[in-house]
């Protein structure tokens, strides 16, 4: 199940790295994979997560994934995946990871959830953006640095993607004189703060349990930002429960109205899912710029 070409670069690795006879004892698919091939692998230095795909599909990604955990994991408020190697080869890159063992999921994990996620948010810089780019899901993420969040929010966030998908045929020009509009009533919608370290993807998919029953974070798309664009996306596809939403306010209080402005949030996730996967999303772009 695993290409060749990593089975030998992982013995390679490890017999430099770690132990000279190390060998894959068995390995397992892992779910939620939809972009790279996902395996659990138990090996004789230890029990690990791979995830590869081809070279050329999605250059750089799992270098960019490695740094984007290193930088939440460096911040020490939330379990994050240790990253062990990266590798590029001919035809395969992969990373490999710490693999987290579930144990059964404290009964306060939502509210643990919340008052990390607002710890790791106190974690602040002086530009919104960041020094490298990353991925968003399948999609390059821009995060050329900018001294505003409305100015990186609409034109490393927004504008990109209503652009992809203008050029595909997804978005009329009707739409995008939409939010064009939008982009005009947004110079006083965001509250001002310092720009936040943010998971980038914070859905019900990407937290996992961890080994203490709390949770564990995996497949960011890190970058610093306005901290409300994490809460937003935790509304979608099922969201975290009210214990969440209250532990975090009593951590880190958002300013007045916050509720309102989670749905401008979300059109960034929500242009990102049109443009990969079609106008199954478009209802719901469109609901919100009828409101603007």
């Amino acid at each position: 199940m695993i290409p060749s070409e990593i089975a030998d670069s992982l013995q390679d690795w490890f017999e430099k790295n770690r132990e000279p006879a190390f060998k894959i004892h068995s390995c397992s698919p892992l779910g939620g994979g939809s972009i790279n091939q996902v395996y659990k692998i138990n090996t004789g230095s230890g029990i690990f997560c791979l995830k590869f795909n081809q070279a050329s599909r999605f250059p750089q990604m799992f270098e960019t994934e490695a740094r984007g955990l290193s930088l939440l994991r460096n911040a020490k408020e939330i379990r994050i995946p240790r990253v062990i190697t990266v590798q590029t080869l001919e035809r395969y890159s992969y990373i490999l990871l710490e693999y987290i063992e579930a144990a059964p999921k404290q009964s306060c994990f939502m509210q643990n959830l919340g008052r990390s996620l607002a710890k790791l948010h106190g974690n602040r810089a002086d530009l919104f953006g960041l020094d490298h780019d990353n991925y968003m899901g399948a999609l390059p993420q821009s995060n050329a640095e900018h001294q505003t969040w409305i100015s990186f929010f609409i034109e490393e966030r927004i504008e990109i993607q209503v652009k992809l998908a203008r050029d595909a045929g997804l978005l009329s020009s009707e739409n995008q004189q939409s939010f064009q509009r939008l982009y005009k009533r947004l110079e006083t919608f965001f509250p001002y703060e310092k720009p936040s370290l943010v998971h980038g993807d914070l859905w019900n998919g990407n937290v996992i349990v961890s080994e203490t029953g709390n949770a564990c974070l995996i497949d960011p798309a890190v970058y610093f930002g306005h901290r409300e664009i994490d809460i937003a996306m935790t509304t979608l596809f099922g969201g975290f429960g009210g214990d969440f939403y209250k532990s975090y306010q009593e951590a880190f209080p958002m300013e007045q109205n916050w509720e309102e402005r989670l749905e401008v949030y979300n059109l960034y996730p929500l242009l990102i899912h049109l443009n990969l996967f079609g106008t199954g999303y478009l209802g719901s772009i469109l609901s919100v710029l009828k409101k603007f």
